[in-house]
């Protein structure tokens, strides 16, 4: 079978997408590994539209449960590779399957950008985390550090505050970056230590991370000692590595390149959501479902001269 289209990705803009395309009528299928994507793991979404405040995995819960009422199908897989025959795709996944379709939509959305330092990769599930609603409950009355400072790194310093008895939050600036609201109610919580104009330099331990080593002494000291810490230091878009073909546009920083309706420099293939350029471009839940049903609609204006 010859699918009309295929979304990649189950996050904001691939749900929000496949609503559209079920509504235009069009045959597709949603392949994903993370039901709802990153932006499950929010701790806490206040600026969407009609939700006044809801936790991250219960705003993509309804957005499943919506893309669901349409029976659409969602297979839980990696994609491995994209190639093109003519005007077919085909999608090949860990799953040892290709699938064919007419048209892509890439909502692949981002990956966690890694601090690179050393200590960082050896111990990565004994004491460094990137998601911290799903390891933060780990950490009850232990003392751990959040590294960043934009939105995601108050927000997860915010909810680790509940948990933690006590959360360090480095910033390598002098300021933080993310929004006002959050760097208020961050500044009222008492057991929340900023640390701020200094960088982690090394991550040590034993079997788990037991310290980190700074840049600059922080109260005549180098070594902070934590339990566990929590990368939120932003995203690179993902799913770079599954298309070869050089024809695809990205800019210099590895987004997709598209334009007005999300298509792609190859014919067929859209993209939606954190992954398309400009890197500097607003990137919400809110922006990202927008992206995800003006790609559907240039799925169906394509397949429509085609």
């Amino acid at each position: 079978m010859i699918y009309d289209l295929i979304i990649i990705g189950a996050g904001p803009a691939g749900l929000t997408a496949s609503i559209y395309a079920s509504r235009y009528g069009l045959k597709h299928l949603i392949i994903g590994i993370a039901q709802g994507g990153t932006a499950a793991e929010a701790y806490r979404v206040e600026n969407y539209p009609g939700c006044p405040s809801i936790t991250g995995n219960e705003l993509m819960e309804k957005f499943l449960s919506q893309a669901k009422e349409y029976q659409v199908e969602i297979t839980n897989a990696e994609v491995m590779r994209i190639e093109k025959s003519k005007n077919i795709f085909k999608i090949k996944t860990n799953l040892n399957k290709d699938i064919e379709t007419k048209t892509i939509i890439l909502a692949l959305g981002m990956h966690h950008r890694t601090l690179s330092v050393p200590g960082e990769k050896e111990f990565f599930g004994r004491g460094v985390t990137y998601c911290p609603t799903c390891d933060g409950p780990l950490f009850k009355n232990k003392v751990v550090a959040v590294v960043g400072g934009g939105d995601s790194a108050l927000t997860s310093s915010l909810f680790l505050s509940k948990i933690a008895k006590k959360v360090y939050l480095i910033h390598c600036k002098k300021s933080f970056d993310g929004q006002i609201a959050w760097q208020k109610k961050v500044n009222q919580e008492k057991n929340i230590v900023k640390i701020l104009n200094r960088q982690v330099r090394e991550i040590r331990g034993q079997r788990f991370v037991d310290h980190l080593v700074l840049d600059k002494p922080y109260k005549n000291k180098k070594v902070l000692g934590v339990d566990g810490l929590f990368v939120e230091i932003g995203s690179l878009p993902a799913g770079q590595k599954i298309i070869f073909d050089p024809a695809l546009k990205r800019d210099r920083s590895g987004y997709v390149v598209v334009d007005g309706f999300l298509k792609t420099s190859i014919p067929g293939l859209f993209a939606a959501g954190d992954i398309t350029a400009p890197p500097d471009k607003l990137r919400q839940i809110i922006t990202a479902a927008a992206e995800g049903a003006i790609a559907a609609k240039g799925v169906q204006n394509f397949l429509a001269k085609n």
